[in-house]
């Protein structure tokens, strides 16, 4: 688990650190960034219940395996739309080009990601201070 919040702070910290480039800032990929940074939020939390999970990018899915009583789905529902950075966008393709304004929301929901899950960590008894012992 310790190893699935390290990665996801990786990605948090690459895609805040593509906002100071001076000129050419890659907001798909800050976008792309962002998303694996709650996917892998999410994840951990999920191995830390000792819950299963399949092959997947789709973050509704995955929200969807946390238990129910955390009322997770209402919560996390505007990260959904992390999941269209996944894959997509990180190839040549038909779709709506990624602005500033997607960047900086997709930060800001995998930060909320990071809060939710950092907080359901912290009470299950993992210290984000020992992440790098």
């Amino acid at each position: 688990m310790f190893k699935w919040v390290e990665i996801a702070e990786e990605d948090l910290i690459l895609a805040n650190h593509a906002f100071t480039l001076s000129s050419n800032i890659p907001y798909r990929l800050i976008c792309y960034h962002a998303q694996q940074c709650a996917e892998k939020y999410l994840k951990a939390f999920l191995v830390s219940r000792l819950i299963d999970f399949p092959y997947t990018h789709v973050i509704d899915d995955l929200v969807k395996l946390c238990p129910a009583k955390l009322g997770l789905m209402n919560t996390l529902a505007a990260t959904y739309k992390l999941t269209n950075f996944a894959v997509a966008k990180r190839y040549p393709g038909e779709y709506k080009k990624v602005t500033k304004e997607d960047a900086i929301e997709a930060v800001k929901l995998a930060e909320l990601t990071k809060q939710v899950f950092g907080e359901l960590l912290e009470k299950d008894g993992f210290h984000f201070s020992e992440r790098d012992k």
